[in-house]
């Protein structure tokens, strides 16, 4: 199904890391602290959904994988746009900042893409959903401890990283 808004052109992990190569290292790096993440997509009213997720970056891009007739999975199939939250961690400071992703979720149902994907790192046991994503927002925050301000990194295709600082 198609969305009712009109959705900004998003772009593979690949071409975000080829534009903004220390940028998508910090990213990515960040996601790894945790194994589950926290994946936001709108159920069939409207309404949010959150959802504990793994996520993989290989083959040049970010995957979500998901089980079979997830609710999660419905949602995406139905409408594709997501929000993705690096795992906050168990304390009340997040040290390595924040990190959110933003895009869409397009399904692969490539047999050859699916059996790559069973061969990366901590591949799902069992039949799963997988999507890939086309981003089109990534987010970092974070404090900056030296001038006590608060640092935000915005990233949109075919624009410039912007930072912006607030005390």
């Amino acid at each position: 199904m198609e969305s009712a808004y009109p959705l900004p052109a998003g772009v593979s992990w690949s071409a975000f890391a080829t534009a903004e190569p220390a940028f998508a290292d910090r990213v990515a790096a960040r996601f790894r602290l945790y194994r589950h993440q926290v994946l936001a997509t709108l159920r069939k009213d409207g309404s949010p959904r959150t959802s504990g997720l793994e996520v993989s970056f290989s083959q040049g891009e970010l995957w979500l994988g998901m089980m079979p007739a997830s609710r999660k999975a419905h949602d995406l199939h139905r409408d594709p746009r997501f929000a993705l939250q690096a795992n906050p961690g168990a304390g009340a400071e997040i040290a390595d900042g924040d990190v959110r992703v933003a895009g869409r979720a397009i399904e692969v149902t490539d047999p050859a893409v699916i059996t790559a994907f069973r061969h990366t790192e901590n591949p799902p046991p069992g039949p799963f959903h997988l999507f890939r994503t086309e981003l089109t927002e990534i987010v970092w925050s974070g404090l900056n401890a030296e001038e006590e301000e608060m640092v935000i990194t915005l990233w949109r295709p075919g624009h410039p990283l912007h930072e912006s600082r607030r005390h």
